[in-house]
């Protein structure tokens, strides 16, 4: 880390994955003081809460500068939609994420699907739409099955996959009749990848890229894959589906393009690729960026980053990938999320839990929707813990992480108990 030999840290956030980042910058020995904003009961453990308005930029930067923070790592997206990367790098301070300009990869499906069609980054065919005629003219056109998509964020929840016409049409519906509010006034209508997903994560610094690690998520609330989606009920990494062959492909053909399309287009990208893939018949292709890390995926890559994390986030902030290099345990891991009974759907909130067990050698839960109330430990969120653990395989590592999951006492809570299950089955059969 160039010339800077210690430092104060800003992490903005509050849910599983900054609780995740949190604990990794905690372990720097290039490390002053972490300060979390809002945080968490599960980050106070790591890190110092400070409680301010994070849409109001302004605030953010006198704090930073009154604390002399040296620099600041934003965990969500909507701040970095939002323009807050921009706001504090121009008043001097390094940051880790990118643009306003350069997060309209996560911040528009529209953008992204432009870009992939200008420099040739294979993705599902598309359409564009502002009106739900021409939208549902198009799914009579192509059958199903077909994706539909709200342009804008909508927390991970904004994505039908409609195996039926029916589906698709009341989909389209749903997203112009305001479910998702303002992500939903336009709409991509693409074409239905059939294959095996993957998540794929990737630091850049606006030319050099840096592959971290591989993931898989579970993203609908059901046993199976069944059920609505949701922001993520698991996941495990590495996902056995990206071969070292398939990583390399996803470079040059998916990573690299996107780096030197957002360059030549006037919006350099600088923090961390989260590309949702597709591993199809034909090989990798994208269905979607997202620009931050992924959560519940941050949690799993955490656990097995060797690295210190820190000198690799600045280097991403301040163009010097090219001088740090990553190292991973071979070990897999896995988190299984523990969520509100009702999630996706509307909840209780504030409910008590009773209990969270300490962290060990092999596992760790990380606090995404907690908070305290009156000294009680609360679930505040759809999401609310993350149990999280190693093993020499998936199969070791979904066992520890079920075993130690039965140790969280909250009457409120379910969780998926097939998490990471295309892995085991594939870890049988190899036997």
């Amino acid at each position: 880390m160039t010339g800077v030999l210690s430092m104060n840290v800003l992490l903005i956030g509050s849910g599983g994955r900054e609780h995740a980042l949190a604990w990794k910058i905690a372990q720097s020995p290039r490390l002053t003081q972490l300060f979390a904003a809002p945080g968490n009961p599960g980050i106070a453990e790591h890190a110092t809460l400070v409680s301010f308005n994070v849409e109001d930029h302004a605030a953010v930067i006198a704090f930073c500068k009154e604390t002399s923070i040296d620099f600041v790592v934003v965990g969500p997206e909507a701040p970095l939609v939002a323009g807050l990367a921009d706001d504090l790098r121009a008043a001097g301070i390094a940051t880790f994420g990118p643009s306003k300009a350069a997060a309209q990869l996560e911040g528009s499906k529209g953008f992204t699907k432009d870009l992939c069609a200008r420099y040739d980054i294979p993705t599902g065919a598309y359409q564009r739409f502002k009106a739900a005629e021409p939208a549902k003219a198009y799914v009579r056109e192509q059958g199903a099955p077909i994706v539909i998509k709200a342009d804008g964020l909508a927390a991970g929840k904004g994505v039908t996959v409609a195996m039926t016409e029916a589906e698709a049409l009341a989909a389209i519906d749903d997203c112009f009749d305001g479910a998702f509010g303002a992500a939903g006034a336009e709409v991509v209508v693409e074409a239905f990848l059939d294959g095996e997903e993957a998540s794929f994560f990737c630091l850049s610094d606006g030319k050099t890229a840096l592959a971290l690690a591989t993931a898989q998520d579970h993203k609908r609330v059901g046993n199976g894959d069944t059920g609505p989606n949701t922001g993520g009920m698991g996941a495990y990494s590495p996902a056995p589906v990206m071969t070292p062959e398939m990583v390399e492909r996803t470079m040059k053909e998916i990573i690299e393009p996107t780096i030197k399309g957002m360059a030549q287009d006037g919006n350099p990208f600088s923090g961390v690729f989260f590309a949702g893939l597709m591993i199809t018949a034909k090989g990798p292709e994208l269905i979607e960026y997202n620009v931050r890390f992924g959560d519940p995926e941050c949690q799993v890559l955490m656990m097995r980053l060797k690295s210190d994390l820190l000198p690799i986030l600045y280097a991403t902030a301040t163009g010097t990938l090219d001088q740090v290099t990553a190292e991973w345990r071979d070990d897999a891991a896995l988190t299984i999320v523990l969520a509100s009974k009702g999630y996706p759907a509307p909840y209780d909130k504030n409910t008590p839990i009773d209990h969270v067990p300490d962290a060990r050698e092999d596992a760790k839960v990380f606090h995404a929707g907690t908070a305290l109330k009156d000294g009680q430990l609360v679930a505040t969120g759809g999401r609310v813990l993350n149990v999280t653990a190693f093993g020499k395989t998936v199969t070791e590592a979904q066992a520890r992480a079920y075993a130690l999951a039965k140790e969280v006492k909250w009457d409120n809570g379910f969780n998926r108990s097939d998490i990471g299950w295309q892995a085991v089955a594939r870890e049988k059969q190899d036997r």
